[in-house]
Formats: C-alpha cells, sequence, structure tokens
C-alpha cells in the first residue's frame, strides 16, 4: 500500500515526504510545478529524494490525473496542493485560487469517495479561514470569517470535504496551519524575504505599524500534526488549529532575527496589506487532546534553523 502526497515538492509537501520514506513507506508524490514562484526552488527541494527505491514522482494538474489508477492501492492521502498566498488572491490572480484550492480538491474527493482502500485523506487548510477572529486564541468552533479570497477558496473547499465526508464516507481530516515557518519556507512568505534582505544588506518591508501578531508554527512540528492526523482513529471528521504555541508581534520576531543574524536589521514600514488578518492566536487543545500533538520547536530555534538554510540558499 502507497501514501499520496499532493503538492509534493513544495514546501511542507517536500518536508512531509522526506520523513515518509525515513520511515519506509512507499510513497507517490504529485506537484504540477507551477509558476507562483520559481519551480526551480521546488525541484530542489526533492532532488535529493528521486533516488530513493520507494519514491514515484508525477507531474501533472491535479484535475487532469487518472485518479482511479493512482487512488487503487493507496491508504492515505495528504493533500497539500494548493494555490497560496493572501496577497495574490485579490483580482486577476483569483482564476488559479478557484481553479487550485475548489477544484481540485473537488475533484481529488470525488475520486476518494470510490477508493477502496482508503483510510485517511489530510487536508491542509489555513488560519486564513478565521480572518479577523473576534477571539484569541481562536478555537475551532469560532465562526470563520476570512477577509481574503484566499481564505475563501480554503474554506469552501474544508467545507466541500466536509459535505463528502458526510455524503460518502470519505475519511477525511482538515489541519488548519497557522503560519509555518521553517527551512524550504516559500520565497513569497516573510521569514524567508525578511533573510534574504538581511543577507543582501537591503531593508527589511513592514507592513503597517509592526504590531501585528502571529502564531508561527515551526515545520517539524506541522509534519508531526499530519502523521498524526493520518493515524488517530478519532480524528477521522474532525478540523484541528495547528499553531505553534506563542503569540508573537512582529517587531518582536524582527528583534530576535536581529539576534539570530548577529547585526542590525534596517526596517521600512509601507501600506497595510488588504486580506492581511491584523493578530492571530491558535487554540490548539483540541489536537492536544485528540492527536497528541505539541508543539516541539520555539521560535528562537526555528528561526536559527531557517537563516541557516537561507544562507546555504543564496552564498
Amino acid at each position: 500500500m502507497a501514501i499520496i502526497v499532493t503538492g509534493a515538492a513544495g514546501f511542507i509537501g517536500s518536508h512531509l515526504v522526506e520523513v515518509l520514506l525515513k520511515q519506509g513507506q512507499k510513497v507517490i508524490g504529485i506537484d504540477e510545478f507551477n509558476d507562483y514562484y520559481n519551480p526551480a526552488l521546488k525541484r530542489k527541494n526533492i532532488a535529493h529524494l528521486h533516488s530513493s527505491p520507494n519514491f514515484q514522482f508525477i507531474q501533472g494538474d491535479i484535475q487532469l490525473l487518472d485518479w482511479q489508477t493512482l487512488l487503487a492501492d493507496v491508504e492515505i492521502v495528504y493533500h497539500q496542493a494548493a494555490q497560496a498566498g493572501v496577497r495574490a488572491s485579490w483580482g486577476q490572480g483569483f482564476h488559479a485560487y478557484t481553479e487550485r484550492n475548489i477544484n481540485a480538491t473537488q475533484v481529488l474527493l470525488e475520486a476518494a469517495k470510490d477508493a477502496k482502500h482508503l483510510k485517511r485523506l489530510v487536508f491542509a487548510s489555513t488560519s486564513s479561514v478565521y480572518g479577523d477572529a473576534e477571539t484569541l486564541p481562536t478555537h475551532e468552533g469560532i465562526c470563520p470569517q476570512p477577509v481574503s479570497p484566499y481564505g475563501i477558496t480554503k474554506l469552501a473547499a474544508e467545507r466541500l470535504c466536509g459535505l463528502y465526508h458526510k455524503n460518502f464516507g470519505v475519511p477525511f481530516v482538515a489541519l488548519r496551519y497557522f503560519t509555518v515557518y521553517g527551512p524550504k519556507q516559500r520565497p513569497d512568505m516573510a521569514f524567508h524575504k525578511f533573510f534574504k534582505s538581511i543577507l543582501r544588506g537591503q531593508s527589511i518591508s513592514i507592513y503597517g505599524d509592526g504590531q501585528q501578531t502571529r502564531d508561527f508554527t515551526f515545520i517539524s512540528d506541522v509534519i508531526a500534526a499530519n502523521l498524526a492526523a493520518a493515524t488517530v482513529p478519532q480524528a477521522v471528521g474532525e478540523i484541528f488549529n495547528i499553531g505553534g504555541g506563542s503569540r508573537v508581534p512582529l517587531t518582536q520576531v524582527l528583534n530576535m532575527m536581529e539576534e539570530v543574524v548577529g547585526r542590525p536589521i534596517q526596517r521600512k514600514h509601507i501600506e497595510t496589506a488588504m486580506g492581511d488578518a491584523r493578530h492571530t492566536a491558535a487554540d490548539v487543545s483540541k489536537a492536544q487532546k485528540i492527536l497528541g500533538y505539541q508543539p516541539q520547536v520555539s521560535l528562537r530555534e526555528g528561526l536559527t534553523q531557517e537563516w541557516r538554510w537561507v544562507k546555504q540558499l543564496y552564498t
């Protein structure tokens, strides 16, 4: 029996494939290498994995693949593929979000309902479904109110998973990630951009006043949550927040970055971006109780690891 990882060459997907292969699992990785960011970075993410005899890679669009054949001997699907990014989801770019987040998920779910051996479909959701949540930390029972088109499409896909579970018994679990960071982070994400600017001696652009807070979650904690979501019986049909356990203002993160890199950071403030939530904070008590989830990596340690990786990438 095999495991499928969609978005296998992306930030989270590539880490997940690597861990699964280390566990001795047979993995089918799927990625279309779209151009949202440089495909060369994605190819680099999984280059070292192709030599594994347990790894099969398929390049293709989720909507065009023969899912009936692909799912014939598959027990677990980790659906990590998505069109990410809040700011790019406005205007002309929205079409890519509906195609890759909603339509692609529906195609996968339609095939999953007839898959004989499927035990779990783990769906990568996002804290962006909450928008400007009225309650912090935010628990899963709070009504989602996305403030970006991206958040709308991820919520729609999450709801589709729920419908296919209710009507056809598709064994889904949704994980709402809170600001994931670490090595292989996408180049459009804040920490990657910040560290790259520091390396090049450039100033860092900060949206608004810098007092916005985020619940930062290290990549290895997200991977642990995925593995638990795929195996714990009580997780089926449930939605879980996956956060890092500490809500930190951006200015404090930059101060910590200065300590990590050992030099002052030039900062310039720009207008607040549309679609950005002011604050995020995850109540992870449900994930702790059912998945046994417990974030292990502190923000300082996580930043140190990402800085090491960025230096290696650009020097």
